[in-house]
Order: C-alpha cells, then structure tokens, then sequence
C-alpha cells in the first residue's frame, strides 16, 4: 500500500493559488463594503434602510408604501 505524501511548507508556500494584486483587490473591496457612512431616515432620523433611495428607515419606508397603496384604492375612477 503506497502511503499519501505529506507536502512540505516549502512546496506550500512556493504555490501560489490566488495573485497577490487580485487578493489585494478583493480585501479593498470588502472593506468599502464594511465601513459605510451611516446616512439617516429623513423623517424620523433613525438609520435608514440599507437599500433606500430616498432616505427612509424600512418603517418610514412601509408607511408610505402603504399610504400609496390606500390613496390608489381610494381613488374614484374618472370617465
């Protein structure tokens, strides 16, 4: 029975999987990702939603969501 080679640290560190510009890049832009400016709700000034264009929490957000959705059924139709 032939027995498993055990790879030395030698030949480990001389074999390179990933460039080291491209893990460089790749640390960069997690970073960005994780240090972001804390932009607040423009109505209740809590924190807004991560995803928000208009500057709302994800309350404020539902709110209006919903006030737009009410004013729509309520709306009588024109002829």
């Amino acid at each position: 029975m032939k027995r498993k080679r055990i790879p030395t640290p030698e030949s480990l560190l001389s074999e390179t999987v990933v460039p080291e510009k491209l893990l460089e890049e790749a640390k960069r832009a997690i970073e960005t990702d994780r240090v972001r400016k804390m932009v607040l709700c423009t109505v209740c000034k809590s924190e807004c939603a991560p995803n928000s264009a208009e500057n709302l929490c994800w309350v404020c957000r539902r709110l209006k969501l919903s006030a737009w959705r009410d004013s729509d059924s309520q709306m009588p139709a024109q002829e």
